[in-house]
């Protein structure tokens, strides 16, 4: 049987906004609740967890990731407050589920450090996030900072996959074109 005539073959691929913003809460709870942890347990110096390996210690960030731009601690968090309202922008466009993770992971690290940022000491938009996962030879670092530098990385191999966020790849530019005119039709 053949489909009506105009009408794509292959479905539009479904939005996939439940899976930015769900995989986002989830990720900024995780976040706080790691950072409230460490708050109450490692003020009295560091925790050896596997040997020199990896280490709890406990630092209050005023810069961005790996402490850079300590000065411009009201500057950085308006920025990161303008990339997560683009990432919510673009939760609702989201079809691939590759690409919604990636965005989801991204949306939670930033809105996890915003949350230091905007409701921690010394002042609202001035505060300083808590970091307290300590490498060898790395800055230290917390929860957030995991989903941020993993969604980094995923963007990155998308990008080289050539895979996009409306569920479309390189060089088969008519199937974005044809999912998205079947989705505007049954709106």
């Amino acid at each position: 049987m053949q489909a009506e005539a105009g009408t794509p073959l292959t479905p539009a691929r479904p939005r996939r906004t439940v899976v930015v913003l769900g995989l986002a809460a989830l990720w900024v709870a995780l976040d706080q609740a790691t950072k409230v942890w460490a708050e109450r347990a490692l003020t009295d110096g560091s925790v050896q967890v596997v040997g020199d390996l990896l280490r709890f210690h406990l630092v209050y960030n005023s810069g961005a990731a790996f402490s850079m731009g300590t000065g411009f601690t009201g500057v950085l968090t308006t920025v990161a407050s303008i990339i997560v309202v683009v990432i919510v922008w673009q939760a609702f466009t989201v079809r691939s589920l590759p690409w919604a993770v990636a965005l989801g992971l991204l949306l939670g690290g930033a809105a996890g450090n915003l949350v230091d940022r905007y409701f921690r000491d010394p002042a609202p938009g001035l505060g300083h996030v808590v970091d307290f996962i300590r490498l060898p030879n790395f800055p230290i670092f917390n929860v957030a900072d995991i989903g941020v530098t993993t969604a980094a990385v995923l963007i990155a191999l998308l990008a080289l996959r050539g895979e996009h966020p409306d569920g479309s790849r390189d060089g088969n530019p008519a199937e974005a074109r044809h999912e998205n005119d079947h989705a505007e039709q049954n709106r």
